[in-house]
């Protein structure tokens, strides 16, 4: 008789864990695990400021942010799971080091960041694995990309090939805008990462993110979120990292889910696992459903910012277990992963001149208490010499709600909205138009 499965039902051995990353995604997963009473100490490293805000939670500012540091003090703190929360970091290989010196970690090495790092390789990788997505055309040269676009005749989306902050991707409407955004990703606008530049046939639908927790050999699919690139409302304005989201996002049915998940992230997981790519970690399909079935826009190896704020409120307790049987890669070993069956909601405050040069230093007044069904997470802020909380970045907060509809938790999260100020606030006022009676 085979024994059964030892399952991470109590977290014996998850007490203390670092964050890596300063951003709201960072702020929320800390709070999610801060619920879970096994857990003693989550350390957010560098944090903003509010990780400590919440309970269990303080900053990790060391003397130097190199990869030695970092696992330095992972091993000094007896660091039980690190969890990696940007982009950038992945792209870079931190994971991988952090591995080969012993450590847990839930995030993909190098090798799997590249579905995010390089659309270029993503795409190669798409059509390799049958997965659904739109026709592409790439190029390292100015002339060669205004060549492809004069044959096409038609307009095109344009992307910078490298990690532009989530802002090196314009959906052109004519093909004077198509040229207009080649040039300027040539011009040096993204640094390195306009080396290369994807040219894309457009594609029409809404747009959904789908999500997996993977341990290399297995996944498990989460609740699926819509989130709101531009900046002003009616999806008007600048592309940003996004101004707001909710989940779950009723777009897609349990079936849809189901079907996404064999077409997409299946197929995905199995196609890194042939290029002997042991993907740990989160894999972030942004899809559009278009007239066709659903098709890829693009991959993210990690969870996005701010869909992760409206998801992280939905997770139930165990949901540090299974992130460290991901990292262990003992999926199986990882208790069932519930989700409150409530509709969460989230709006992004963003500075005064966001995205292109944000305003910082402005003081924040941030009247709204968090509760059981208000949450404000923090994303580009710090803390002064006289303890006043300042915007540091673009977005500077997201204030996240959860209700019985989509109507009461919108409604909940811009009044909390209305109980903070500070100097060029600026939010969109339609987040979650697919869902509220507005």
């Amino acid at each position: 008789m085979m024994k059964p499965v030892k399952k991470y039902q109590k977290t014996e051995e998850l007490k203390r864990i670092l964050i890596v990353g300063s951003g709201g995604r960072e702020n929320s997963i800390a709070w999610a695990l801060s619920k879970n009473h096994f857990i003693k100490q989550i350390y957010v490293c560098p944090g903003n400021g509010g990780t400590a805000n919440f309970d269990k939670c303080v900053c990790l500012k060391p003397k130097s942010e190199d990869k030695k540091t970092i696992i330095d003090n992972c091993k000094k703190l007896k660091i039980n799971l690190v969890i990696i929360g940007p982009e950038v970091p992945l792209a870079e290989g931190l994971a991988d080091d952090m591995r080969e010196a012993g450590l847990t970690v839930f995030g993909p090495g190098k090798d799997g960041a590249q579905l995010e790092a390089s659309k270029e390789w993503s795409k190669a990788f798409m059509v390799e694995n049958h997965i659904p997505t739109a026709n592409y055309w790439s190029t390292d040269s100015v002339e060669e990309a205004l060549e492809i676009l004069k044959k096409f005749n038609k307009p095109l989306v344009i992307k910078a090939d490298g990690l532009a902050a989530g802002k090196g991707v314009c959906v052109c409407e004519t093909i004077d805008q198509s040229k207009e955004a080649i040039k300027e990703i040539f011009s040096g606008k993204f640094g390195s990462a306009g080396n290369k530049v994807i040219l894309e046939e457009k594609i029409e639908g809404p747009e959904v993110s789908v999500f997996a927790l993977c341990d290399g050999e297995k996944l498990i699919v989460i609740p699926p979120a819509q989130d709101h690139k531009r900046l002003l409302d009616g999806d008007n304005g600048p592309n940003t990292g996004g101004m707001g989201a909710y989940a779950p996002a009723l777009l897609i049915n349990e079936q849809d889910l189901k079907d996404i998940t064999q077409v997409v992230l299946v197929p995905t997981l199995e196609g890194l696992k042939k290029k002997k790519i042991k993907y740990i970690g989160v894999i972030y399909a942004g899809l559009m459903i278009t007239t066709n079935g659903p098709k890829v826009i693009e991959f993210n190896c990690r969870f996005g910012d701010p869909e992760c704020q409206a998801l992280m409120p939905l997770m139930g307790e165990e949901f540090a277990s299974v992130l460290y049987a991901c990292a262990k890669g003992e999926i199986e070993k990882a208790p069932k992963l519930t989700f409150k069956t409530q509709y969460s909601a989230c709006v992004v405050a963003s500075s005064k001149g966001y995205p292109e040069s944000p305003q910082k230093g402005a003081k924040i007044s941030i009247e709204a208490e968090s509760n059981s069904a208000l949450q404000i997470f923090h994303s580009g802020t710090t803390i002064d010499e006289f303890n006043n909380t300042l915007t540091a970045g673009g977005r500077v907060l997201s204030i996240v709600a959860q209700g019985e509809t989509f109507d009461k938790a919108f409604d909940m999260a811009y009044s909390g909205l209305k109980e903070i100020s500070f100097d060029g606030m600026h939010f969109r006022k339609d987040i979650g138009y697919q869902v509220r009676n507005i």
